[in-house]
């Protein structure tokens, strides 16, 4: 699964996404990476997707001023996020929201990966940290 840990930023398919948000001025990677999960509609979920994803929920978390974990894992988008100087709207926050349902699902390989592992519960803990971070207000 290329994870470490169970943080959002604890594998390298969301280091890796952070890269996408050099030199953006917009929102519009966060919201495209959310648009690949949920419309997958009820097609099975590939983990990379759903580790996208959360990251992207992340970065909007971020923006939103409720920082998570801050580590050399982080810090790439960290960099972003105060530099953007963005506020997300509240449909994109909607939306984030709805991509983590998906990816908590039936049919997410993300989440079938965890389940087959010992740290499923701290994941799952992790992901809903992260839930309560990101605010639709």
């Amino acid at each position: 699964m290329g994870a470490w840990g169970t943080g959002i930023f604890d594998n390298d398919t969301a280091c890796d996404w952070a890269y996408e948000l050099e030199g953006q001025r917009d929102l519009g990677v966060i919201e495209r990476t959310l648009d690949t999960v949920l419309e997958n509609g009820e097609a099975y979920l590939d983990a990379g997707e759903g580790e996208e994803a959360l990251a992207a929920a992340e970065a909007l978390a971020r923006l939103q001023g409720h920082w998570g974990v801050r580590n050399s894992y982080t810090e790439r988008m960290d960099a972003w996020v105060e530099a953007a100087g963005l506020t997300p709207p509240v449909a994109l926050v909607g939306k984030a929201h709805a991509a983590i349902d998906r990816i908590l699902a039936a049919d997410s390989e993300l989440a079938e990966l965890w389940a087959d592992s010992d740290e499923f519960d701290a994941w799952k803990a992790a992901v809903a940290e992260l839930r309560g971070r990101l605010r639709a207000d």
